[in-house]
């Protein structure tokens, strides 16, 4: 087919999927699988796509742009606490839940060592795709929801770090030493490029003068790659790099703010669209019938095994090193959200593209296996987040805004639904006693949208909607939950939110 027909149906292809997202938002799954379906439809229609190499680097060059917007997008004051424990999870959990995979699908599938090593490897990591889709929908007190974020975030580059360093097929099976020394040393890299990287790059910004806003947008998600590629050429890893400079940049009050983000999410969302018909024009569903017990076998070990095994050391750690301390029923919902997505498949092309033994299987499997448990975890987790009592629905969710006022006066613009059973209900809004630089603007109650005065009486299911200067954005928060819990008298009962 030539360009035209191409751009046709490449257009055609990406609408699509666009409007299917809306459909997926309302099951409360990833759209992954949407987007999935679509390659693998397309795959059986003709487009067949058999490149596992070039998979590999479309993938690899993809998953760089989604870690990008989830650093730029991400709020550190929402994830600092949660970064230690995060930081945790994603090194000595993505070990752990290796090891445990490994040893189980030796026992079970008789997998030879270096293949199930790399099993392990790839789906050892959580998917920020579909972590973000899905939490971010999700209302979680911010700690809990931070863990998960920072966690998707920071996992993908020791995971691929030990994806490639078994993938070489000819290579003897490095130690475990070898390993441990191996990605220590690229993480070390990568942090450091994307240190040096991210705060030189904020410095500048505030002081370019583009003639444009979107100029502005592509010169901060450049800056990002400036720090993959740099941590790339010093033997660092990249994607950890891009993640933490995107953080910095994100964070770094730069002016553009809503047009920077803008551009960043939708350039995102073309990757993943991009990324995931991809991988679904590679897979080969005639191929797959054999994959679907080993599949469903290595899944559930990740899910029942693998992922609470690792969680629960890592929570012991946690607590031992005095960063944090876990509940258990925490721990339960952090066991069940780690989604897998776009990550493992990516991961599983790096052996196949090297020409590792049973590599093409293991891309089967992997597919297979993030296909049915994404369709299993998502959907369910806000039933499960109101099982364990995690949910947090009277937390504050930050709005979209354009409009460059709020911009200039550092200011952010909160949505807070009053849950039926908060102790909110009732009190009036002078009441709730936020500090002077924040405001109740707008309550919407029953589908229409008024001001209020000092003396009107929120009630249960309203939608309030805060304006608060940046500096008090938190104890506005902690505020609305400590009343949301205790009333207006929370601060007598001891409930600092």
């Amino acid at each position: 087919m030539d360009l035209n027909v191409w751009l046709l149906l490449g257009g055609v292809v990406v609408i699509a999927a666009a409007v299917s997202v809306r459909i997926v938002n309302r099951s409360g799954l990833p759209s992954l699988l949407i987007f999935l379906g679509l390659g693998v439809l397309l795959g059986e229609a003709g487009l067949a796509f058999d490149d596992a190499d070039l998979a590999h680097q479309i993938g690899v060059a993809a998953l760089a742009l989604i870690l990008a917007e989830g650093g730029l997008t991400t709020s550190w004051s929402h994830v600092r606490r949660a970064v230690p424990t995060a930081l945790v999870l994603a090194t000595v959990g993505v070990g752990i839940s290796i090891a445990v995979m490994a040893l189980a699908l030796r026992g079970l599938l008789d997998m030879d060592w270096r293949t199930a090593l790399l099993f392990g490897a790839v789906l050892a990591s959580t998917d920020a795709a579909a972590v973000f889709s899905v939490l971010r929908r999700l209302p979680l007190p911010p700690r809990l929801g931070g863990m998960l974020e920072a966690e998707s975030g920071f996992n993908d580059a020791p995971a691929v770090l030990v994806v490639v360093a078994l993938s070489a097929a000819n290579a003897p099976l490095p130690t475990v030493w070898d390993l441990v020394w191996y990605v220590l040393a690229e993480l070390a890299v990568g942090a450091a490029v994307a240190l040096v990287v991210g705060p030189l790059g904020a410095f500048a910004l505030r002081r370019l003068a583009l003639p444009a806003s979107a100029l502005h947008a592509i010169v901060v998600l450049s800056s990002t790659f400036v720090a993959y590629g740099g941590a790339t050429l010093l033997h660092g890893s990249g994607f950890l790099a891009i993640y933490v400079t995107a953080l910095i940049l994100g964070n770094a009050r730069l002016p553009h703010r809503a047009a920077t983000r803008g551009f960043v999410e939708a350039a995102a969302w073309l990757a993943q669209i991009g990324l995931f018909v991809m991988l679904g024009m590679l897979a080969s569903p005639a191929e797959m019938s054999s994959t679907v017990v080993p599949a469903l076998l290595a899944g559930l070990v990740l899910l029942l095994v693998a992922r609470p095994l690792s969680v629960g050391v890592c929570a012991a750690l946690v607590r031992l090193l005095r960063l944090d301390r876990i509940g258990w029923r925490e721990q339960a919902f952090l066991s069940w959200a780690g989604l897998r997505g776009a990550v493992p498949i990516v991961l599983a092309t790096i052996p196949w593209a090297g020409d590792t033994a049973g590599a093409e299987h293991l891309f089967n499997e992997v597919f297979v296996l993030v296909f049915l448990f994404t369709l299993l975890q998502g959907p369910t987790l806000p039933f499960v987040a109101r099982l364990l009592r995690v949910a947090a629905p009277a937390e504050a969710h930050e709005l979209e805004v354009e409009a460059a006022p709020l911009e200039e006066l550092h200011a952010e613009l909160l949505q807070v639904r009053v849950p039926s059973a908060s102790r909110l209900h009732g009190v009036e809004v002078f009441e709730l006693r936020l500090p002077a630089e924040a405001q109740v603007t707008l309550i919407v109650r029953d589908g229409r949208g008024f001001v209020p005065g000092p003396y009107t009486r929120i009630h249960a299911d309203d939608q309030l909607l805060v304006v608060t200067t940046g500096n008090c954005r938190e104890a506005v928060e902690r505020r609305l939950r400590a009343v949301s819990r205790r009333g207006k008298l929370a601060g007598w009962f001891g409930e600092q939110g």
